[in-house]
C-alpha cells in the first residue's frame, strides 16, 4: 500500500503519452524515448515496470512495448477518460503531486498545494490557461454520468431562470436545459470558464436559453434568478469562505424569495476519506455531512426546505432565505 513506483510510473506514462506513441503495433524504448524526449535507459526501466504491473506488454523478438487492454484506458481517446486525471501537466494530476507534502498540511494546517507550488490552486490555474482548460475538462469528466442524473432526478422546471454559480464550462447546465425545455439559465464563473460555457451551450443548440457570465461568487451575485445552484462548490473551501459564498447567494435570492440549491457529494454518501484528504491537502476544503452543510447555510440566513438524492453520488439541499423575526 505504500508503494509509489506503480502510481508514479502510470502518471509518467500518461503524461508522456506512451499509449498514443506506442499505438497498437507497439514501439521500442528507443523509439518512444525519441518521440517523447525522454532518456532512453531510464524510460526503459519505467516501461519494464509497466510490463510487470500489466499496463504494457513486451515482445522480446521485436523489442517493442505495446499497451495492454488495461493500459489503453489511459490513452487520449479512451472512453474511460482517465488520462486527464493522470497527466501531471493537467490540473488534477498536478494537484495530486502535492500529496507528497501532506505532512506540511498535517503539521501546520496550511495547504500542501501552496507549499509545493508557491500559490493556491485557483491562482495557479488562472495563471496558466492550459491548467484552467484541463480543470474544466476534468469537471466535465467527473459529471459525465452525474449531469444527466442531476437533470432528470430533480424538478428543475420549478425554476424558469437558473444561475449556476461556479458552473465551469456549463456541463450541468447543459444537461438541465436539455431535459427541461422551458428553463433558461446562465453560468457564473471566471471569464475563461464563462466563455467556454457560452461556447458549449451554443454548440449544443442551447444558445437561445443559456450562456456564461463572467464573475466571481465572492463578489456580489446578481439577483433575479429563480434558483442559485452551487454544484460541487462548497467542498472546495473552508468554512469561512463557504459561508461567504452562501451569503452572497442568499443576498441574491432574498429580494424575490428564490431558492439556493446546494449539490454536494455528502460525506459517507458519495464521498470518502480519500477525497476528503485531497480537499484538505489541495484547498483546505473538506467533504461535509448533511448536518454540516445545513449548519453552514443556517449561519448564513438560509432555511432548509428539501433534500433530494439527485444522482448516484450527490445530494441536493434546497434552501430559502430564512424569515426575518420582527
Amino acid at each position: 500500500m505504500a508503494d509509489l513506483a506503480t502510481p508514479m510510473s502510470i502518471r509518467v506514462a500518461a503524461t508522456l503519452g506512451l499509449v498514443e506513441h506506442a499505438g497498437n503495433a507497439g514501439a521500442t524504448a528507443g523509439r518512444l524515448a525519441s518521440k517523447t524526449g525522454a532518456h532512453a535507459p531510464a524510460l526503459r526501466r519505467v516501461l519494464d515496470h509497466l510490463v510487470t504491473i500489466g499496463v504494457f506488454a513486451f515482445d522480446p523478438e521485436s523489442g517493442r512495448y505495446r499497451p495492454t487492454e488495461l493500459g489503453a484506458q489511459m490513452g487520449e481517446d479512451a472512453p474511460q477518460g482517465f488520462k486527464i486525471l493522470l497527466d501531471i501537466g493537467c490540473a488534477g494530476g498536478r494537484a495530486e503531486l502535492a500529496f507528497v507534502d501532506l505532512l506540511e498540511t498535517v503539521t501546520t494546517g496550511a495547504s500542501a498545494y501552496v507549499h509545493r507550488y508557491g500559490r493556491d490552486f485557483w491562482t495557479d490555474i488562472d495563471a496558466e490557461p492550459k491548467l484552467r482548460r484541463s480543470f474544466d475538462e476534468q469537471m466535465r469528466w467527473r459529471f459525465r454520468d452525474q449531469a444527466s442524473q442531476i437533470a432528470e432526478r430533480f424538478d428543475w422546471s420549478r425554476f424558469p431562470d437558473i444561475l449556476d454559480v461556479g458552473g465551469g464550462n456549463g456541463t450541468v447546465l447543459e444537461a438541465v436545459l436539455r431535459a427541461h425545455p422551458t428553463v433558461r439559465g446562465r453560468v457564473l464563473d471566471l471569464a475563461p470558464s464563462a466563455a467556454a460555457a457560452t461556447e458549449r451551450l451554443q454548440a449544443a443548440g442551447l444558445g437561445d436559453r443559456g450562456s456564461g457570465v463572467a464573475g466571481s461568487f465572492f463578489d456580489a451575485v446578481a439577483p433575479g434568478a429563480d434558483a442559485y445552484v452551487l454544484s460541487d462548490i462548497l467542498h472546495d473551501w473552508d468554512d469561512e469562505r463557504a459561508r461567504r459564498i452562501l451569503t452572497e447567494c442568499r443576498r441574491a435570492a432574498e429580494p424575490g424569495g428564490a431558492t439556493v440549491v446546494v449539490i454536494e457529494p455528502v460525506l459517507g454518501e458519495g464521498s470518502d476519506t480519500g477525497i476528503d484528504l485531497f480537499m484538505l491537502m489541495c484547498f483546505n476544503g473538506h467533504e461535509r455531512s448533511t448536518d454540516q452543510l445545513v449548519a453552514l447555510a443556517t449561519a448564513c440566513g438560509l432555511h432548509l426546505t428539501a433534500t433530494t438524492k439527485v444522482s448516484d453520488g450527490r445530494t441536493a439541499l434546497e434552501f430559502t432565505p430564512a424569515p426575518v423575526d420582527n
